[in-house]
């Protein structure tokens, strides 16, 4: 049984619905000037040093002036900053939205064109994964970007109590999390599996950063391989704990094989004592709710649904655990909203 938590107030969200014409066009415009910004580095800048230049910041990242001086005005529109001549300085919503970033990455930037054709999808005329892509570089820095501001503290304090020698994660990425996680415990080893051969190949420059070399060994391979066609991945069974971030609903995508997912990774990592687990669910609705929207959610849920990839509730992905085989030691809410650390044991 999970443990009771209160959820994090932020989850409840702050955007009044119903969004009246005037809040969702600005919010529109102002989701791509806030990317672009990010993209240009300007919160880097004012985070450092509080305050910028426009003229020296143009010439220093070569950006065509009136392009740059508009993107600001905008965001001075918006309330994102003061600008006063060539000065700029960060309002506190703009301070605010630092810890917020990645989700304008992951939106704007990893799926805009899958929200631009939504039309399309629902007529027919394209079909995601054929001939309509996410953008997956912008896709991992988005999450790679929420992990670190609103995630990472909450893992280290989970995994901080348990022992182990040898760490697996599943879509590792570029391998910096179990990097991160194996340089902090001495003595142990990690194995980060991904699909994608330019992440696994950027891994080994992660690994190297760490100074992990033999230590971590990043691998190019399809978890579902591993899972139902029996692919063997060198000192993968010896895991004490297998980790996967965001990437469960991934796996129980296939509806044939979606209860075979939990007691496959049993047996594919037969010494792990520890899986830990984590995936933005669907937000819970209620009559007499309060009508506010938290950042994320609504995007979630319908960047999944147009590339139809079902998601769960907490309650769902509990249930699932269990008719898998997995003893559920706590559930975590993990910093983005309705999204939750599952903390899990092989009963």
């Amino acid at each position: 049984m999970s443990s009771a938590y209160a959820l994090p107030a932020e989850w409840q969200g702050q955007a009044l619905t119903p969004l009246n014409p005037d809040t969702a066009f600005n919010g529109y415009i102002c989701a791509h000037v806030v990317h672009a910004l990010e993209q240009l580095g300007v919160f880097q800048q004012l985070a450092a040093d509080r305050t910028l230049d426009i003229s020296s910041f143009c010439e220093k990242n070569a950006l065509d002036g009136a392009v740059f001086r508009s993107l600001v005005q905008a965001a001075e529109s918006f309330g994102y900053l003061d600008v006063h001549g060539d000065r700029v300085q960060a309002t506190t919503v703009s301070e605010d939205i630092a810890r917020a970033l990645g989700f304008f990455t992951w939106g704007v930037g990893g799926y805009h064109d899958v929200f631009a054709n939504a039309a399309p999808l629902a007529r027919g005329d394209r079909r995601f994964g054929a001939d309509l892509h996410r953008d997956e570089a912008m896709v991992a820095l988005g999450s790679a970007q929420a992990d670190t501001a609103l995630m990472r503290h909450i893992l280290d304090e989970e995994i901080a109590g348990i022992d182990f020698r040898t760490l697996v994660d599943l879509g590792a990425g570029v391998s910096e999390r179990v990097s991160r996680l194996v340089k902090n415990r001495p003595g142990s080893r990690g194995v980060g599996i991904d699909i994608s051969r330019p992440a696994t190949e950027l891994a080994h420059r992660t690994v190297a950063k760490y100074g992990l070399d033999g230590t971590v060994q990043p691998v190019c391979a399809d978890v579902l391989d591993i899972l139902f066609k029996e692919h063997e991945v060198d000192g993968s069974g010896a895991a004490d704990i297998v980790m996967s971030f965001m990437f469960l609903h991934d796996l129980l995508a296939d509806p044939k094989r979606r209860e075979e997912v939990i007691p496959r990774l049993r047996k594919a990592f037969p010494q792990a004592h520890t899986f830990l687990l984590a995936d933005t669910t669907i937000r819970p609705r209620s009559e007499g709710e309060d009508s506010r929207l938290p950042v994320f959610s609504s995007g979630f849920e319908l960047a999944h649904a147009l590339m139809g990839v079902p998601i769960y509730t907490r309650e769902e992905y509990e249930q699932l655990f269990q008719r898998g085989g997995m003893q559920l030691r706590r559930t975590v809410p993990f910093g983005a909203p309705h999204t939750y650390l599952f903390v899990l044991e092989a009963s």
